[in-house]
């Protein structure tokens, strides 16, 4: 798998962490070269830049732009300079990978009023209940996953709820925004003739996950957007499918209130006894654009190890 002689280039928004940045590692490593679209404050650049000097170090063409990929001035920056690099070249992919969404609860978590079990083994074994709860909480936080149910719940904002404009702006920026970067470089003619445009779900498309309303419903808007891409230019050769990752460890996961319990029933669950690393998805995102995956279209393909058949 070689895509240096090809003069294919991938776009890549949201790229400076996570699933993007993996990614872009991974293509650059196959030969590809690298748009990439980020955006991030200038006390982190000093990490960031590391990782792009990494992906320069691999010889393709790279170019990145710290802008806002949700803005019509963003968007036109970042696509009026790559038409002015491409040098011949085309754009093969398209990865929206833009973590940008609203994660407050639409309710206030009405609190049970049964002793919880920590409280209740304390009783049982006739000790300070303090005692047993702090030592749950620490096996818990040290990766013993099975005291999950025991440890403290995760803590929720019970005081600022989630409102339309919220839901508005995340369905925006981790849905429709797909189409809109797509329908851009459509019209720009700069695509290869055998494009692949990806987006990201997850089992929050399915799975009500508190405080995940509004990311839920990005998500649902993002796999029929991308069923339209790819029933509506799939004439013009471009393909479009949703890759559904595991749980993983990413810093839009950990921005979850209740990540520490999602991680620990994953890994619980998963037949392969771990989370999904950031690298098992750019492996699949990778295999996405050989010239072997161009039957594979409009659909969605799970990255998680068998996470989600778990039950």
């Amino acid at each position: 798998m070689n895509f240096k002689d090809k003069n294919y280039w991938a776009v890549i928004l949201g790229g400076s962490s996570g699933f993007g940045l993996a990614s872009a590692k991974k293509l650059a490593s196959l030969g590809m070269n690298i748009c990439l679209v980020h955006r991030d404050r200038r006390g982190a650049m000093e990490k960031i830049n590391a990782h792009f000097e990494e992906i320069k170090k691999t010889g393709v063409s790279f170019s990145a732009y710290n802008t806002n990929a949700l803005t019509p001035e963003g968007q036109k920056e970042v696509l009026d300079n790559l038409t002015q690099i491409l040098n011949g070249g085309k754009v093969r992919l398209l990865l929206h990978s833009i973590a940008f969404g609203n994660l407050k609860l639409i309710a206030p978590q009405k609190k049970k009023n049964n002793k919880k079990p920590a409280e209740l083994l304390a009783e049982k074994l006739g000790i300070d209940s303090e005692k047993v709860k702090v030592a749950c909480n620490e096996l818990f936080e040290n990766g013993n996953d099975d005291f999950m149910k025991v440890a403290d719940s995760p803590d929720y904002n019970n005081e600022v709820f989630l409102e339309d404009e919220d839901m508005a702006n995340t369905i925006y920026s981790m849905g429709t925004n797909m189409l809109t970067w797509t329908m851009d470089i459509f019209r720009r003619n700069i695509f290869t003739e055998d494009a692949r445009v990806i987006g990201l779900t997850s089992e929050g498309n399915e799975v009500a996950w508190r405080g995940y309303a509004a990311v839920s419903a990005a998500k649902v808007a993002l796999e029929s957007v991308s069923r339209s891409i790819a029933f509506e230019l799939g004439p013009y050769g471009i393909r479009s499918n949703i890759v559904q990752a595991g749980i993983t460890e990413t810093p839009a996961l950990r921005l979850i209130p209740g990540s520490k319990h999602m991680i620990a029933h994953a890994r619980l669950r998963n037949p392969l006894g771990r989370t999904t690393e950031t690298t098992d998805v750019a492996n699949v995102i990778a295999l996405m654009c050989l010239d072997e995956s161009a039957w594979i279209n409009g659909t969605i393909i799970r990255a998680d190890g068998g996470e989600r058949i778990s039950g």
